[in-house]
C-alpha cells in the first residue's frame, strides 16, 4: 500500500514537472486574422465565430474541411481556404443564402418557449453530406 502512495507521488511530481517545461497556452494569436473570399459571411469576422461557423458544418453534413476547401497549389497537404477551387464551396454558399432567405421570410418572429427557432444546415442534413430526399404526398 506504502509502495502505491510512493508511486503515485512520483508520478504526480513527474506530471508536475514535465508541465513546467511545455507551454501550456498553445493557443494562437488570431487579433490580426483577415479572412479572405467570404462572399456570404461578414468580412469583419472573427477568427473564433468562423471557426464556429465552419465546425458547426463540419457537424451539420458529416464532413471534414476538405469537403469545401480545396487543397492548396502550393502545398497539397494543406488547404486553400480562400480558394474557390472546389465547387461545392459554392454550393454551400447558395445554401447559407437559402437558409438566410427562409429564415427571414418565414422565421423572423418564431418563437417557442422564449427562443427564435430557424432553420439551418442541420435541419435537412442530418449530419450527412447530401442530405435524404422525401417524397411529399
Amino acid at each position: 500500500m506504502k509502495n502505491k502512495i510512493l508511486v503515485l507521488g512520483a508520478v504526480i511530481v513527474g506530471v508536475l514537472g514535465f508541465s513546467a517545461f511545455t507551454s501550456m497556452d498553445q493557443k494562437k494569436d488570431y487579433n490580426d486574422y483577415k479572412a479572405q473570399n467570404l462572399q456570404v459571411l461578414p468580412e469583419d469576422i472573427s477568427y473564433e465565430h468562423l471557426e464556429g461557423a465552419m465546425k458547426a458544418f463540419n457537424i451539420a453534413l458529416g464532413v471534414k474541411c476538405n469537403h469545401c476547401h480545396a487543397p492548396s497549389k502550393a502545398d497539397p497537404s494543406k488547404l486553400d481556404f480562400a480558394s474557390d477551387d472546389n465547387p461545392l464551396k459554392e454550393v454551400t454558399r447558395h445554401m447559407m443564402r437559402m437558409t438566410t432567405e427562409i429564415n427571414e421570410k418565414y422565421f423572423k418572429d418564431f418563437t417557442k418557449d422564449g427562443v427564435v427557432m430557424q432553420v439551418g444546415c442541420n435541419t435537412c442534413h442530418n449530419g450527412q453530406a447530401q442530405p435524404e430526399m422525401r417524397i411529399m404526398y
